[in-house]
């Protein structure tokens, strides 16, 4: 994993917790969550009753309730209807109080109701098996007294009278974030360690040149060099940030192989230039009338 990949992961993560922060602060009473919970429960009622394909409406704040909607018309069995929101309610700790009303979409008559609490009973359920006629009907659902959730995001004390912290949640989202971005600098720091340990391998800018393979590896990239191209970027590696004569670089790297070399030094030049442009701080400058500098910016 490059440097330049680790920065962006770095810097979207900023940017996640960054937003998370503006969500907490601008949702203090976690309504995106209660929101998430009562789709939850619109989808098991849907789900009880063997529609698995039409959709739950979005969710609508209605004063101190919140209204569940329906795209298609269904029947349902009292007993059933309240075995289900109860489950979701406890596992989301969306509410420990709350009354239900089940109501007519066209007339708002309520045809339904019942209220949970920590003293309910499932035998006194109100026409616990009694099957209601399948028509439109939408859900209307009151908290009475908040979950644990709420607890927790508020910062008030939950039912077992323990203080829960509001800045728990951020703190936490902060402390996981950090632990992420260190054990990517340490397995970066660790492989780029291992990297210059090979006296084979020379960093140059993100790039590290393998000698022996004649090749250039970028992040999960690998970039083959012919070996005249590899002994031309040894060369001016060697001289890094000093320009190197035509003269010298025909020499040291063709030798005596005539004037051909002469006229096609500049496409090596290009082809490099290509395989290099992956790191914007690695460059080869062409100093005209006298030869090439390889500039590797710090």
């Amino acid at each position: 994993m490059g440097l330049r990949l680790l920065n962006k992961i770095s810097s979207r993560l900023v940017l996640i917790l960054f937003l998370a922060a503006i969500g907490h602060a601008q949702d203090p009473a976690g309504e995106s969550q209660k929101k998430v919970s009562l789709r939850m429960i619109g989808h098991q009622v849907l789900l009880s009753t063997q529609d698995s394909t039409s959709r739950v409406l979005p969710i609508k704040k209605e004063g101190d309730r919140y209204r569940i909607q329906f795209e298609e018309e269904f029947a349902f069995v009292p007993e059933q209807l309240v075995a289900t929101i109860d489950q979701v309610a406890k596992e989301t700790k969306l509410a420990l109080s709350y009354i239900v009303e089940v109501v007519e979409c066209e007339n708002g008559d309520v045809i339904y109701s019942f209220k949970m609490d920590e003293t309910a009973q499932s035998d006194i359920v109100p026409c616990q098996s009694r099957i209601q006629e399948k028509g439109c009907y939408s859900l209307l659902f009151t908290i009475l007294e908040e979950g644990n959730y709420a607890a927790l995001v508020t910062g008030t004390q939950d039912p077992s009278g323990q203080f829960a912290d509001k800045t728990s949640y951020t703190t936490i989202v902060i402390a996981a974030l950090a632990l992420f971005v260190g054990l990517l600098s340490f397995i970066y720091w660790k492989r780029r360690r291992s990297l210059t340990l090979d006296p084979n391998l020379i960093s140059l800018g993100e790039y590290q040149f393998d000698k022996r393979n004649t090749e250039l590896l970028i992040e999960e990239q690998r970039i083959e060099l012919t070996s005249k191209e590899a002994d031309l970027l040894l060369l001016l590696y060697n001289e890094a940030n000093n320009t190197v004569e035509r003269e010298l670089i025909l020499n040291r790297v063709w030798g005596d192989e005539g004037d051909y070399v002469g006229r096609t030094l500049d496409v090596f030049i290009s082809k490099l230039r290509k395989k290099l442009e992956f790191d914007s701080k690695v460059k080869i400058v062409n100093i005209r009338g006298v030869g090439y500098k390889l500039v590797v910016d710090v």
